[in-house]
């Protein structure tokens, strides 16, 4: 019995000697804006981003052109900061789409096809919601790997 308590507050011990570190990222140009909350989050190989809107880079402006522009510069932001983290949209393993109208589902789907490569989709889950930030017509949160 000694030898499995012993046992076990070595491994305790070793277990949290290993924690992972959180990393926490937000772009320089929209650090400014000082909202409460990072871009993207490191927890060892798994990058969580926060949900993006078309938003023009270093402003709280939506970008013109309805939900295709709007769409463009969400995925166009998306990119910078899994760039900014050594990844692409080939790390992405999931994503969650949130839509003001539904209706739009399809309009978005023809921006969004358009950053991966064929057949190579992360999971997806698709609401509408109701007052999304800025009274944007999207909202894409992801997590992409960086392991191997």
């Amino acid at each position: 019995m000694r030898t499995f308590f012993f046992t076990l507050i070595i491994g305790i011990f070793t277990t949290t000697a290993h924690a992972t570190t959180v990393e926490r990222y937000t772009d320089p140009a929209m650090a400014e804006a000082n909202l409460p909350f990072s871009q993207a989050v490191r927890v060892g190989d798994m990058l969580y981003l926060s949900g993006q809107i078309g938003n023009v880079p270093g402003t709280l402006d939506l970008a013109p052109g309805g939900m295709e522009g709007q769409a463009r510069q969400t995925m166009d932001n998306i990119q910078t900061v899994l760039e900014a983290n050594g990844a692409s949209f080939a790390n992405v393993t999931k994503c969650l789409v949130m839509l003001a109208d539904m209706s739009q589902w399809a309009d978005f789907n023809k921006v969004y096809v358009a950053y991966f490569e064929p057949g190579q989709f992360p999971a997806r889950s698709a609401f509408g919601a109701n007052g999304l930030a800025l009274g944007g017509a999207l909202e894409v949160e992801c997590e992409a790997y960086l392991g191997d």
